[in-house]
């Protein structure tokens, strides 16, 4: 699912009022419309509703909403937060819908109440527009809606969230259901504007579909309805679904790989040859009975040694894709291992974990890779390799992979996966109870895997999806103090039937 952005989205109305010649307080009525839809329920059992609009036509549609939350009889008490002579053309047709129906618009100040018995609250003060904290009487409003513990139900976004990047520069309102119309936009989905959205709806308002096409941008949405995974022919074999090659795992962490390769196993790589340093050979080896679990020459702190570099250049001559990192542990040899790593291999590289931290003393490294790379660092590693968040996670992502000529997957609450040519896609699932050591050697595996079987746009999709359904049905199941990174292993099979039987 494509997003949009502020500059599409009224570049999108303008073009369905004045070349479709849809009428704007029609569109803006039937935003309305919708928003008191959402309030009905908080309603059910009685009660009034408070609408805090601003002037532009974000507070157009809350007028508008009030007035018809009137005509249906309940009480609506209307708070302007902004300047009356600034009021919008069809902002001041709602006013006098909402005025010839007995409702007033009051000037809100440090005095205004909410009604009593309030059972709803309509955000209405600066929708997708704002890009800057807020001040004045948008803060004292937001921090009075806040602190009332009423339900809130925000017009188009939550006032305070940027609608571009999700960045949350001050404070903002916490909406329980957030009706955007039209399309959604990256701060629904980004951190940390996501948590200020609550439930998200997505409403028609009557611009054309052709119109609304065209007002998608290069950042999307990772869908699992969206997904797919092919059908497998009667006449394939192992080779058929690539040959992966996973290098990791020192003295102390055998977990980390051990899991990389259990997932990429179950994510239904054809093969998955494991190298590992020959100090944890064998108790690796007992842990993976699917993998071909080989050993590499060691340290003396049981690392890889540099010596282990021409035998996995050539075990990666043949390999679909690689995955180094899990578990590699941090010494000086490990960081030139790694820098030749990335510029001899031919096939796709995902760089995890260790390998991330190898690299980050000497990012452009990453330039002269011959083959595709994918790094997965969570916000941590981001910063060892010189990543900057202070534009916020989508901008940091998208820059990046922009920079380096690879893809990024910055992990974290609503992953982001950024590509060369500056887009994105966000991943809209996973919890808390993901926050564990080994998820992301999940990740890196399930990855891995697909990179074997799909593009490498597919592949990186369609591995955030499994591995954060799979996080989001262990949470189901065991509750998220519970679960674990082997159990999230254990739920693929389940998600994958589900995209094959599409």
């Amino acid at each position: 699912m494509l997003l949009s952005n502020p500059e599409k989205m009224r570049a999108a109305d303008a073009e369905a009022i004045n070349a479709r010649g849809i009428a704007s307080d029609l569109l803006m009525t039937n935003a309305a419309g919708h928003l008191v839809d959402s309030c009905l329920p908080y309603l059910a059992h009685g009660g009034s509703a408070a609408v805090f609009c601003g002037s532009g036509n974000n507070g157009g549609d809350g007028i508008a909403a009030a007035y018809m939350l009137i005509e249906r009889g309940f009480e609506a008490r209307v708070f302007l937060v902004g300047k009356r002579e600034k009021l919008t053309a069809d902002s001041r047709e709602m006013l006098s819908r909402l005025i010839a129906r007995g409702g007033e618009l009051l000037d809100f100040d440090d005095n205004s109440q909410l009604p009593q018995n309030c059972a709803v609250i309509v955000d209405a003060m600066y929708g997708i527009g704002l890009n800057s904290p807020l001040r004045g009487a948008g803060l004292e409003a937001a921090r009075l809606i806040n602190a009332s513990g009423v339900p809130v139900v925000a017009a188009d976004i939550a006032s305070g969230v940027a609608a571009e990047t999700g960045e949350v520069p001050g404070e903002a309102v916490r909406a329980d259901v957030t009706v955007t119309f039209s399309m959604a936009k990256p701060g629904h989905y980004v951190e940390p504007g996501c948590a200020y959205c609550g439930e998200l709806r997505v409403c028609d308002i009557g611009i054309p579909a052709d119109i609304l096409k065209s007002a998608g941008t290069d950042v999307g949405v990772i869908l699992e309805p969206e997904l797919s995974l092919p059908r497998r022919s009667a006449l394939t074999h192992k080779y058929s679904y690539g040959r992966l090659l996973i290098i990791g795992g020192s003295t102390g962490y055998t977990g980390a790989v051990s899991m990389c390769s259990r997932a990429a196993v179950r994510s239904g790589a054809g093969v998955v040859f494991t190298g590992v340093p020959e100090s944890i050979y064998q108790i690796t080896a007992v842990k993976n009975d699917e993998a071909v679990v080989f050993p590499l020459p060691a340290s003396e702190d049981g690392s890889l040694s540099i010596e282990a570099l021409p035998p996995m250049l050539e075990r990666l001559k043949t390999a679909t894709a690689a995955v180094l990192g899990p578990g590699l542990s941090r010494t000086d040899e490990l960081r030139s291992l790694c820098a030749e790593v990335v510029r001899a291999a031919n096939c796709p590289l995902v760089l995890d974990a260790d390998a991330l931290w190898a690299l980050g003393q000497n990012p452009e490294v990453l330039r002269e890779a011959k083959a595709p790379l994918i790094l997965t660092p969570h916000e941590g590693e981001f910063k060892l390799l010189g990543g900057s968040l202070d534009g916020g996670r989508l901008n940091a992502a998208r820059e990046f992979a922009e920079k380096y000529g690879c893809t990024l997957i910055l992990k974290g609450h609503r992953s982001i996966a950024a590509y060369p040519d500056g887009s994105a896609d966000i991943c809209p699932y996973g919890n808390p109870g993901m926050a564990r050591g080994g998820s992301g050697d999940v990740l890196a595996g399930a990855l891995g895997a697909m990179l074997c079987q799909l593009t490498l746009r597919d592949a990186v999709k369609t591995a955030l999806a499994i591995h954060s359904l799979a996080g989001d049905e262990c949470a189901a199941e065991f509750g998220e103090y519970s679960m674990t990174p082997g159990d999230m292993i254990n739920r693929i099979p389940a998600i994958t039937k589900r995209l094959t039987a599409r």
